[in-house]
């Protein structure tokens, strides 16, 4: 079966800007073209599709999809590689979590110090408005990083 870019876009659940994205970089590559020049995808291009998706949702980078990729099409392939790149991003993960919970626990001291009294002496403000005063250097949003 052949779709167009709009029909893979729906059955992967993904913009057809960023099928068309996918394609500029080279993660998918169309069968070819209709006489109309839409572009055309098979069934192949659904997995693929849905590939670059799941791995996008586990927090992949697209240099590291493109690897995988580029593995996955070589079934012959050593699954080393492979390996080394799921481990890189569980140890990024894991930074993450260190980073997020090192944030909850700030957080949870702040409003532990809150008294409940007015604005203007407001402890959490007063943490807020100055950084020394946080018990951790580093807490850039985990999930923008």
């Amino acid at each position: 079966m052949v779709f167009s870019i709009g029909q893979l876009g729906k059955l992967t659940n993904t913009k057809v800007p960023t099928v068309r994205y996918y394609e500029e970089i080279g993660l998918i590559t169309p069968l070819g073209r209709s006489e109309g020049g839409q572009r055309r995808f098979d069934q192949g291009s659904v997995r693929r599709l849905g590939f670059i998706r799941h791995a996008r949702e586990l927090g992949f980078t697209l240099d590291a999809i493109r690897q995988l990729l580029g593995l996955a099409d070589r079934p012959a392939a050593s699954c080393e590689p492979i390996d080394v790149i799921v481990r890189e991003q569980l140890d990024e993960v894991d930074r993450r979590l260190a980073n997020l919970q090192a944030i909850r626990d700030e957080l949870g001291r702040m409003l532990s110090e809150c008294d409940g009294g007015v604005a203007s002496q407001c402890r959490i403000l007063e943490v807020l408005g100055d950084h020394s005063l946080c018990l951790t250097e580093d807490h850039a949003n985990p999930i923008q990083a």
